[in-house]
């Protein structure tokens, strides 16, 4: 299309297309009959086509005037609805919020409570889902995403980091030699491996020199389930301490080994294109969740002061994702 193509001439010849005459076509645009067939006339010159046949008041379409009303009037339809839904937009007052289902269940879940009295006016649509979104073809504002935080095209800000450190009962501790030291006391132990942790208890073992080549083991695909397994007295699982931390301060899980240290590393992350910034619901969420996972922060160095728990920060992206990994626990 030219660049001084009169694109206001294929709304007029849209509608009168569609209601078939001039006159309700410049009724329904507010202008006068003339200013539609100037309109009409003018594009049927820059397009050297006729798009009308004329039997006195009648109007019916061309062969080619059929091929541009179906394409013009598909073209309209799709703005007429753009418009409306960035009306809606600036009308209504909403967050559109994509989590894991572990992390929103476990982290975000008892903190949301916060968001929605700070900000009262504004509805939360929150979707717990594992698959990433495709800001492209998905209505969503933002995605708390878990992560090396490599996600290239996006804007990525990290949130909350992992604590990650083995856990289990205080019955099943007590039931194993904690005189021992770690490596004859992990040859006891049944292991359970949270299956979507970036950090998995080969990477773990082989970081702490230990091995657990006799080990049985059990397999789980969700945190919450293999927190609960552990705190039931079923094996010692190696979890963060965003998903564990109320097991933990309420000594429901304890450390199974307290002179090794806590693992930490960023691994959940504010994505969304970097346009979206500009949207003030995800500029409120921000900030809000910034302010959330320092707090989170300040209350699991307290807690582990507490415990008497010393950290070690890791290159995530280089130790966990090394591809040197030795054979996994098998049982």
């Amino acid at each position: 299309m030219s660049r001084d193509q009169n694109l206001n001439a294929f709304l007029y010849f849209e509608a009168v297309a569609r209601r078939g005459s001039l006159t309700r076509a410049a009724e329904e645009l507010s202008v006068s009959p003339s200013a539609v067939s100037q309109q009409v006339k003018q594009l049927e010159q820059q397009l050297g086509v006729k798009l009308f046949r004329r039997n006195g008041r009648a109007l019916s379409l061309t062969l080619e005037g059929e091929q541009l009303f179906q394409a013009s009037t598909a073209a309209i339809s799709m703005l007429r609805e753009a418009h409306r839904n960035l009306g809606r937009a600036r009308e209504s007052r909403r967050l559109n919020l994509r989590v894991s289902p572990s992390f929103g269940v476990r982290w975000l879940g008892p903190r949301l409570h916060r968001f929605v009295e700070r900000h009262p006016t504004w509805d939360l649509r929150v979707d717990a889902a594992p698959d990433p979104t495709d800001f492209e073809r998905e209505i969503m504002d933002l995605d708390i995403r878990y992560g090396l935080g490599t996600w290239p095209g996006f804007h990525v800000s990290p949130m909350v980091r992992d604590h990650m450190l083995p856990l289990c009962s205080p019955d099943y501790l007590a039931g194993l030699d904690t005189e021992a030291d770690p490596r004859s006391r992990f040859e006891k132990a049944r292991l359970i491996d949270s299956a979507r942790n970036l950090c998995q208890w080969d990477v773990w073992l082989r970081r702490n020199d230990l091995s657990a080549r006799n080990t049985k083991a059990i397999l789980i695909d969700r945190s919450s389930m293999a927190l609960q397994l552990a705190a039931d007295g079923a094996g010692v699982v190696l979890e963060s301490l965003v998903m564990a931390s109320a097991e933990v301060a309420e000594g429901r899980l304890v450390p199974f080994t307290p002179s090794l240290p806590v693992l930490v590393y960023s691994a959940h992350w504010a994505t969304c294109p970097t346009r979206y910034l500009n949207r003030r619901a995800v500029r409120l969420f921000m900030d809000w969740i910034t302010e959330e996972s320092a707090l989170h922060e300040a209350q699991t160095a307290a807690l582990l002061a507490r415990l008497g728990l010393r950290t070690e920060e890791i290159d995530a992206e280089r130790e966990l994702m090394s591809g040197a990994a030795p054979q996994r626990v098998s049982g």
